[in-house]
């Protein structure tokens, strides 16, 4: 007879409601094995006994056949004396320890789920609130860890007699899934009216009903409020732009299925696997000319960010309505989405005209994430629902735990301890009290939620961000790491990549504050994660009005015309006349450089430019501008303008060559989408050179490409493929955005390299 063996096994990663555990029984049952499986602060604990290579088999298949979902990050096992146990059982969840337990993100619904609620004799028929092991609410509704029903927000709902059987079966798909429930025992829908008083009917019906009148519905998702509107209906969708005090920027359409993407975009191999994996993104696809939407969906755009349905809820609304919907986060312009039912109805009741809520409470709120696909790769844009809070493996640990605070804008945080970094969802532009409020918010709960007292504070220069005076009020608690804001973007991609560096980090953005205090934003840096040093960037101009310049690209277009014609601008360029009134007052201002900061941003180049071209003095929203100049390039221009790259170090590009070029091509009666695309060509040659003259002087050979003007798709694939031309490896961000919603992964792993460096 084979001699016994018992081992006690860890396994840590994202094992916590991902179907481990039935997993684990499951196996052990099909070996013929006795023991215990449970989840505690840490992941998973397994005793297993049986003979020596049934346990070795057992052991193997943790980590070469897990659940879907799980992620299994380390195994580690002992041996443990015997004892004779035959039988397996899933023990009781502990607590107490030290918590190292990773939480799932929400997961779209399963097809198994859907076929339920598509079957009449099922009792799950129709049922909104349908999910398993392998799908449904997981970050939104965790309270606390370890993962298990009285730490979610589906303690209050006690399993009826089936859902428990369910629960407490080993065989059935729903073994220990903790949000279960059924029409008998579980969530149910509501449809109140603007002022918070229920409405009569059935409440699905009744909102339907609503849509296809032209109203604007309310509609309580995963991790917040959604507005919603039929796509194609322009009356409701230019009320809800209206009320929502959102002008220009486009909103995101819902659609049934692929069928119905495909009818209104272009939908590749790639972008199909996105649209209907588990994260369920919105993904920025071309639209089809005749594609069937209302006009204000997306103003002036060649493309639509659409996204398929992750709830059971969504399912049902979009079947019975039989359209595309609009379906745009909660909130008005610049505040934080809504979550809580009281406040969701004091602060939507102007916009919405009727609510489609539930009882199941939302724990942390998260907005919808957006994906682009850039060679054949995801390129996020904004990493929230569907992502967080899965952790970034780091390639080196961190000493000390770390938080970092982030930047302003498209603002997330980061905590990291040892070899995870876990970026926080999106929390908006933080700049005002509510969306300062979510930031710290979710700071306590990361903190709680993966048991993180911060040893150091990572944040950025500029001392008027909110998230900098955050960290700064911790002194003397904390050791504060203040990170140069572009050196973060190259340090986030870095990091991004599994990569300590140096390398050539080229940080394209709006602005950052620099070490010389003027607003950097035309990088060329040679970094690593422990520090940088400025090799070139784009020659400084005066932003006249300061912010005022943001705002009003064409401030930007009168400085650059002044330093390109040397004061004589033409006066037949139609972005003069426009602004006649005060052009010469806006111009002497930068002269003066009163109220009119230096700064070296390639976003205010690209502002300047597209104003130039176009007629969009004043945005609306923050790069408008410039996303409107992309889509207008010819694809087909092979073009260019020419620049000049000054000596020294660090070198300059003047962008007021650029400028002029653009002016002259116009005045010459040059179509602007060549125009366009010409500027874009020289931008992109302007990486390609700049970093060959690093090259030169550093020897290096890795270029990371970082900062939001890199979302720019037509940039970005001109710029590296210039640079692998020239022999150089490209690093990309591919797991947080180019953009400031991934800074605070950059300033993390620039505090924690600098933590190891002491």
């Amino acid at each position: 007879m084979s001699t016994r063996v018992r081992s006690a096994i860890r396994v840590e990663g994202v094992v916590q409601g991902v179907g481990f555990r039935p997993f684990v029984y499951g196996l052990a049952v099909r070996l013929g094995l006795g023991g215990l499986v449970g989840n505690d602060e840490r992941g998973v604990f397994i005793e297993v006994e049986g003979t020596r290579a049934l346990v070795e088999e057992f052991t193997a298949a943790l980590s070469a056949d897990p659940p879907p979902l799980a992620v299994v990050e380390r195994i580690s096992s002992r041996a443990v004396p015997p004892t004779g146990e035959t039988g397996f059982t899933i023990a009781r969840s502990t607590a107490g320890g030290e918590r190292g337990a990773l939480v799932s993100p929400d997961v779209a619904t399963c097809e198994d789920c859907l076929r339920e609620m598509d079957d009449p004799a099922d009792r799950r028929y129709g049922y909104a609130f349908t999910n398993c092991t392998n799908c449904g609410p997981r970050f939104t509704i965790v309270e606390d860890v370890p993962y298990d029903r009285p730490n979610t927000t589906m303690a209050a709902f006690v399993m009826c007699d089936d859902c428990a059987r369910e629960y407490h079966d080993p065989g059935d798909r729903r073994f220990h899934a903790q949000p279960v429930c059924c029409p008998a025992c579980g969530p149910r829908l509501r449809l109140l009216d603007r002022a918070g008083g229920p409405i009569a009917g059935p409440p699905l019906e009744k909102a339907v009903e609503l849509l296809r009148e032209g109203k604007v519905l309310a509609v309580k998702g995963l991790g917040g409020y959604h507005l919603a509107a039929v796509a194609a209906c322009e009356p409701a969708v230019a009320a809800l732009r209206s009320r929502k005090h959102r002008e220009d920027k486009p909103f995101a359409v819902m659609v049934s299925g692929l069928a119905g993407a495909r009818r209104l975009c272009e939908v590749g191999e790639a972008e199909e696997r996105l649209l209907t994996g588990g994260s369920r993104p919105i993904v920025l696809l071309r639209r089809h000319g005749d594609a069937k939407v209302a006009p204000s969906v997306a103003p002036g755009s060649r493309w639509l960010g659409l996204m398929l349905p992750y709830t059971p809820l969504h399912h049902l609304l979009l079947r019975r309505l039989e359209a595309p919907a609009v379906l745009t986060s909660g909130n008005v312009s610049d505040e934080p989405i809504a979550y809580r039912d009281d406040e969701a109805v004091a602060r939507l009741g102007g916009i919405a005209d009727a609510f489609l809520t539930h009882d199941r409470p939302i724990h942390m709120r998260t907005d919808d994430s957006v994906l682009r696909v850039f060679r054949g790769g995801e390129l996020p844009i904004r990493r929230s629902r569907g992502y967080v809070p899965h952790p970034l493996p780091l390639a080196w640990d961190c000493p000390r735990p770390v938080l970092a605070c982030g930047a302003e804008l498209k603002h997330t945080f980061c905590v990291a301890r040892r070899g995870h970094a876990f970026v926080s969802h999106h929390i908006g532009d933080l700049e005002n009290y509510e969306t300062f409020r979510s930031f710290t918010e979710g700071v306590g709960h990361f903190l709680r939620l993966f048991d993180v007292v911060p040893e150091v504070v990572a944040h950025d220069l500029h001392p008027e961000y909110l998230s900098t005076k955050y960290a700064l009020a911790r002194d003397g608690v904390v050791d504060l790491v203040a990170v140069q804001h572009h050196h973060a973007h190259v340090a986030s991609c870095l990091a991004d990549n599994g990569v300590a560096g140096p390398v050539i980090g080229v940080a394209f953005d709006g602005l950052g504050y620099g070490q010389d205090a003027t607003l950097w934003g035309g990088e060329f840096l040679v970094a690593d994660l422990t520090g940088f040093e400025r090799a070139g960037h784009l020659a400084t101009v005066p932003m006249p009005g300061g912010a005022a310049a943001i705002r009003q690209p064409w401030r930007m277009a009168a400085v650059y015309l002044d330093a390109a014609y040397d004061g004589a601008v033409p006066g037949d360029l139609d972005v003069v006349r426009r602004n006649a009134a005060a052009w010469e007052s806006v111009v002497a201002l930068g002269r003066r450089g009163v109220n009119a900061p230096l700064t070296s941003s390639v976003g205010r180049l690209f502002d300047a430019v597209a104003t130039l071209a176009g007629d969009r003095d004043v945005i609306n929203y923050e790069g408008q501008a410039a996303v409107e100049w992309e889509q207008r390039a010819d694809p087909e221009e092979t073009g260019s303008y020419g620049f000049r790259m000054t000596d020294g170090t660090p070198f300059t590009v003047p962008g007021a060559d650029l400028v002029g070029a653009v002016a002259d091509d116009l005045r010459a009666g040059t179509a602007p989408g060549v125009v366009s695309a010409r500027f874009h060509n020289a931008v992109a040659r302007v990486v390609a050179e700049g970093c060959a003259r690093v090259r030169e002087e550093s020897g290096l050979s890795t270029v990371a490409l970082s900062g939001g003007v890199f979302q720019n798709v037509l940039l970005l694939e001109r710029a590296t493929a210039l640079l692998e031309e020239r022999g150089f490896q490209v690093l990309l961000h591919r797991r947080v955005p180019p953009n400031d919603g991934g800074i605070s992964l950059g300033q993390a792993a620039v505090a924690a390299a600098r933590d190891r460096a002491r």
